[in-house]
């Protein structure tokens, strides 16, 4: 699970109102979703903002970011499907190549066994143009993310976006120790590490920041 669906399952409680499902996929497990959505529609984001039939089978190009995905051609989109990278077993994230983790510790799974996004990965995409729900989604999870996760996503912001708004409330928090860093001066990140965006119709393409 992705999206704020994510961020509700790391705070432990619901939070809002959801137009659909969202999923992250990693590229190289792009076909399974054929598989697991059999008999439904698959459409997928071209850029600049084109969607268009995904065929069997099809390997979808790097460009390619989201599959949006309904039951039937009468029915709404109900699962949004964002592809992330990885190399060899890291994840990579698509918008800082810098910015990986063992894919092993990519997300977790809630009590009810449901695997879901780490948050301070879900509020990195989110934090990229974010929205008034991405700005609630970014305030109920700071109650909940551990140190680790809060250095963590301090500084990929600002490893990314430079002087994002929400570097300031990350670092307010108190008991907060220095992110970890690779050999290269990239976000470290342990396996200990704890950790919506709907579609768009103006812009089909979306930007994985999740809803």
């Amino acid at each position: 699970m992705a999206g704020g669906y994510a961020i509700e399952l790391a705070v432990g409680r619901p939070l809002r109102e959801h137009g659909d499902i969202d999923v992250l996929v990693l590229r190289r497990d792009h076909l399974a979703v054929q598989e697991a959505l059999r008999g439904w529609e698959w459409w997928a984001a071209d850029p600049p903002g084109v969607l268009r039939p995904w065929r069997p089978q099809e390997v979808l190009p790097a460009g390619v970011q989201d599959i949006w995905c309904r039951p039937a051609h009468d029915k709404p989109w109900q699962i949004q499907v964002m592809l992330d990278e990885s190399s060899g077993q890291e994840w990579v994230s698509r918008r800082n190549l810098r910015l990986r983790r063992p894919i092993a510790a990519l997300g977790h799974t809630s009590a009810d066994g449901i695997p879901y996004l780490a948050p301070e990965i879900q509020l990195f995409y989110k934090a990229e143009d974010p929205r008034p729900k991405d700005e609630h989604d970014f305030t109920d999870a700071l109650t909940v993310l551990g140190s680790r996760q809060r250095d963590w996503l301090r500084v990929a912001l600002a490893d990314t976006y430079r002087n994002h708004p929400w570097q300031r409330a990350l670092g307010e928090f108190p008991d907060r120790r220095r992110a970890t860093k690779t050999p290269a001066g990239t976000p470290g990140l342990s396996e200990e590490d704890g950790t919506e965006h709907r579609p768009r119709r103006q812009s089909a393409a979306g930007s994985g920041g999740g809803g």
